[in-house]
């Protein structure tokens, strides 16, 4: 036991580079991406890539790749990085063993990232906040991802993990986002800071998965301090968004400042334009709907949102650069998101609009509608 009376586990390594392990890391790597071009490549010769990878790591010779990088800008610009495939094979293998040591402690009400949570048990969870108590707050951490402080990530860590050499390899992986992130860090000032304080190596990729994983590592403790706090009735964690539940507006702002003074020992900020207390009978934006305690509607934003992915995704099938099987994956996930909102007349009318149509100067192709990608028994979809 350490000094917080957290327990320690120590031999992890040998179940992070264990042959089975690395094996089914790889096939949930492969999952969803068995056609993309890395994954058809290392799966050309899987079992000499896989047993080389092996190797690497119980030699100590693995080092992280290159990351590629790409720009999104929904809901907000964002820079995504990408690690290469054999990478993401050990970030699964890593997770593959640490996420059921930290699934013990996590509390019930985060909801990013974990088995049997996501967005739709999330929303359900605020309608039965919304529906008991009358106010909540809402705020999120300004630019999390790029502002997670490499040293308070690692003796997180540390407290649990007491080996060696899985100690090394995680360094390594929290290490690897320093160059990509340099410029897109954030410069905060917190009490006591020098010049050096400020300069410290921070920020983690969001698009690996151990950066999820570390994300519920960090903030796990602030979970714990919002759920013993007397004030707060209730809180919803989906990655670095907040829903405080309270029964006034006064407790749930006493609430906002015991959490900023909690967020400053781990180097992170309440976003100050995002942190607003309302009555729960309004309703709030959250998760890209607007949720009610009996009601779930698509937000103004959502929907344009679509419109924009809609009119993407038809200027590429025209040009011959996406096929009706990508794009039936894209309109179906949009589906799933959207399926318990109760505006079903607005969601036609944006499945009217995504009409397909091959260019015929590229190549003859009958007219599929958004409709039949949509219908569970349409021929295009395989379930």
């Amino acid at each position: 036991m350490c000094e917080t009376g957290t327990k320690t586990y120590r031999n992890l390594w040998p179940d992070v580079v264990d042959w089975d392990n690395l094996l089914l890391a790889y096939q949930r790597c492969r999952r969803r991406k068995r056609f993309k071009p890395p994954a058809v490549r290392f799966h050309f010769n899987w079992e000499h890539n896989l047993l080389q990878l092996q190797q690497e790591l119980i030699d100590g010779t693995w080092t992280p790749g290159r990351y590629y990088n790409f720009r999104i800008h929904e809901p907000k610009p964002r820079l995504i990085s990408a690690a290469p495939f054999r990478d993401r094979i050990i970030h699964h293998a890593v997770v593959n063993v640490l996420e059921p040591i930290y699934e013990r402690r996590f509390v019930f009400d985060s909801y990013a990232c974990r088995r049997g949570k996501g967005t739709h048990r999330a929303i359900r969870r605020a309608q039965y906040f919304l529906h008991r108590y009358p106010y909540y707050l809402k705020t999120d951490i300004v630019r999390f991802f790029p502002s997670v402080d490499h040293a308070v990530l690692k003796q997180l860590l540390q407290r649990s993990i007491r080996d060696e050499r899985l100690s090394v390899l995680l360094d390594q992986i929290i290490d690897s986002g320093r160059d990509v992130l340099s410029d897109e860090a954030p410069q905060h000032w917190f009490p006591g800071d020098g010049l050096l304080d400020v300069l410290r190596p921070k920020g983690i990729p969001i698009g690996n998965l151990t950066s999820q994983f570390f994300a519920n590592v960090l903030l796990d403790p602030i979970d714990h301090f919002l759920a013993g706090h007397p004030e707060s009735r209730g809180c919803i964690r989906y990655a670095d968004d907040l829903l405080i539940f309270g029964d006034s507006k006064a407790a749930l702002w006493h609430v906002r400042d015991a959490l900023i003074d909690q967020l400053q020992q781990f180097r992170l900020q309440l976003h100050p334009n995002k942190t607003h207390v309302s009555p729960s009978r309004h309703g709030v934006k959250f998760l890209g709907l607007k949720v009610a305690a009996d009601t779930c509607r698509l937000t103004q934003d959502a929907a344009r949102h679509f419109n924009r992915k809609r009119r993407c995704l038809q200027f590429e099938f025209a040009n011959g650069q996406r096929n009706l099987s990508s794009i039936r994956e894209s309109l179906i996930a949009w589906q799933g998101h959207v399926d318990r909102c109760s505006d079903g007349g607005l969601q036609k009318s944006l499945r009217r609009r995504a009409v397909f149509n091959r260019n015929v100067c590229v190549r003859l192709h009958p007219i599929a509608s958004a409709q039949s990608l949509f219908n569970r028994s349409s021929p295009f979809c395989d379930f």
